[in-house]
């Protein structure tokens, strides 16, 4: 299978915050890039297609638009 990344991803595993609508909902990096990243969260579907992803422990914050989803997890790329 050819990878259509631009940049490669490295896997991670920490705890970073969806926040949307002065809401936020727990998830788990599992890995990032400079153009993306895959988060783990407890349902998909209720994540809008943008927001902003904070991953506290590294001051971390990027613009996020969803590109993908199944049940439990999103791929994001930054914007």
């Amino acid at each position: 299978m050819q990878e259509k990344r631009r940049s490669p991803r490295r896997k991670v595993f920490k705890a970073g915050t969806i926040v949307f609508a002065s809401s936020g909902v727990a998830c788990r990096v599992r890995n990032v890039s400079e153009t993306g990243a895959a988060l783990d969260v407890a349902t998909a579907r209720d994540i809008p297609p943008e927001f902003k992803l904070i991953i506290e422990v590294d001051a971390f914050i990027r613009r996020c638009k969803v590109v993908w989803r199944d049940l439990s997890r999103v791929g994001v790329m930054f914007v």
